[in-house]
């Protein structure tokens, strides 16, 4: 704690006393700190995993977090120091939610709305794809030697079919978090927050509520009641694009958990993270439906 107490000592809106700090659960790629002096309540984000391998721009994670905040679904931006490799926001009250609690009903409806008011905010100042993101971390892992499974890259063709659909019907891109995992969601009673974004850009809006589905473990039900609630409407087209997007999501995602598995000394599964979405996203390339949620997607 004491580089922790000298680090902060050079913020300003970290530097009064009393002082308190208090570690918060989550953040795989940051350490985060819940401070609170007598000016108020913050937590400070610290770096702590090879950005440039993830391929994440702190720089744009900062203005991205500024933006979040004027749309309304983000949480207040307080300080960004690039020469101490930290971001303060503001602390909400209320609670990060867990997997569970998007299957209360009535809540998905309230994260749609939470959705819709980013995706309508200010854009980013970086755009994010999949399909271009996904063939960098891969080639990261070929050229570094870091261990994948050995049919891997036999999957590459669906995962260019998928490509291939949703280019077919293209949409307009909106700013996304890009990383809506349930720990990302905070409830203050009133209004849902999204927190955290450094994987954040423009980017097709239904990859967004496709990532979000399967990494909240949802069920098929849960899809069509958030698109439709997203929408405003049920639609097909979009839901069988969302379900496409989503498996999308646990193709390129299960490299960012085997480079971090070869590069992040915390005592977590990594490889276990990644490995988990190859295996669903394989069960969703052998799915029956494929065909037909390529088919719909492109319709």
């Amino acid at each position: 704690m004491v580089d922790l107490e000298a680090l902060f000592d050079q913020v300003p809106v970290l530097a009064d006393s009393p002082r308190t700090v208090e570690e918060l659960s989550g953040g795989l790629t940051n350490q985060n700190l819940k401070v609170t002096t007598p000016r108020g309540e913050y937590v400070v984000r610290l770096a702590r995993s090879d950005s440039s391998l993830l391929g994440i721009d702190r720089e744009a994670e900062s203005y991205n977090t500024r933006a979040a905040e004027v749309s309304g679904a983000g949480a207040p931006f307080v300080d960004y120091r690039p020469d101490l490799g930290l971001l303060v926001i503001g602390f909400l009250g209320g609670r990060s939610y867990v997997n569970e609690d998007l299957r209360v009903p009535g809540t998905l409806p309230r994260l749609a709305t939470a959705m819709r008011r980013l995706h309508q905010g200010p854009r980013f100042s970086t755009d994010f794809d999949m399909f271009v993101r996904q063939p960098t971390y891969l080639r990261t892992c070929v050229d570094r030697g870091f261990a994948i499974p050995d049919d891997y890259v036999s999957y590459g063709g669906e995962f260019l079919r998928i490509q291939g659909a949703l280019a077919s019907r293209p949409l307009p891109t909106v700013p996304c978090n890009n990383d809506l995992l349930a720990g990302n969601i905070v409830d203050d009673g009133e209004r849902i927050w999204l927190i955290d974004y450094d994987y954040a850009g423009n980017n097709d809006a239904y990859f967004e509520l496709g990532n979000t589905w399967t990494e909240c473990e949802l069920d098929d039900d849960h899809l069509t009641e958030l698109v439709t609630a997203y929408v405003g409407h049920e639609d097909p087209v979009l839901i069988a694009r969302t379900r496409l997007q989503a498996t999308v999501s646990r193709y390129g995602w299960a490299l960012w958990g085997f480079i971090q598995a070869a590069t992040n000394e915390e005592d977590f599964d990594f490889r276990g993270w990644g490995q988990d979405r190859f295996d669903k996203a394989v069960g969703d390339f052998r799915d029956p439906r494929f065909e037909t949620w390529l088919e719909t997607a492109a319709r």
